[in-house]
């Protein structure tokens, strides 16, 4: 289910990007991004599975090699999709540095998966339990210090997944 939900930012984001007329209308792009933006944390979310790792019965050589590929399936495909807005948003606006766009983005993506992980919401608790969902939201941005725990682990992942953007564009830059 996981992979699935990890596959829909980059339907999106491959949509946005072979439909450069959805791109151009300001309504049309700001209704695909708000959904690309509802949905990439579950790309990165599937790390998280990895706190599943022991299941009984299995062994534990498999249980990682399975969740493994789940997860570098999962970052894959936010990478990518990341990648193809992150274009799109170049250009638009060309002389946005690509750090204004993508740390950001991180930051969101580390808050959905603090959300989903540690919340327990999903995507569409945006619209099947919003009142719980942003009161949640709001009491961690309201009381920070009382949510240490919390910004810690979304710092943390924001800037990991940054770097791994980052150097997995390096790396492609580099093959090319």
């Amino acid at each position: 289910w996981n992979l699935f939900l990890a596959f829909v930012p980059f339907v999106i984001s491959s949509f946005m990007e072979d439909n450069p007329g959805w791109v151009k209308n300001k309504w049309r792009f700001a209704l695909l991004f708000a959904g690309w933006v509802l949905f990439i944390p579950n790309s990165f979310y599937i790390i998280t599975d990895l706190f599943h790792l022991g299941i009984p019965n299995v062994p534990l050589w498999f249980d990682l090699a399975l969740l493994l590929s789940f997860a570098w399936n999962g970052l894959l495909l936010g990478i990518l999709s990341v990648r193809q807005i992150e274009r799109i948003i170049q250009s638009l606006w060309p002389r946005m540095h690509e750090f204004f766009f993508l740390f950001p983005i991180m930051c969101l993506n580390a808050l959905g998966m603090y959300i989903g992980r540690y919340l327990r919401f999903n995507s569409w608790d945006v619209i099947s339990n919003p009142f719980e969902l942003v009161g949640d939201i709001s009491y961690l941005v309201l009381h920070p210090l009382a949510s240490k725990p919390a910004w810690a682990m979304i710092s943390c992942y924001a800037v990991l997944m940054t770097f791994i953007y980052l150097t997995i564009k390096k790396i492609s830059r580099t093959i090319s």
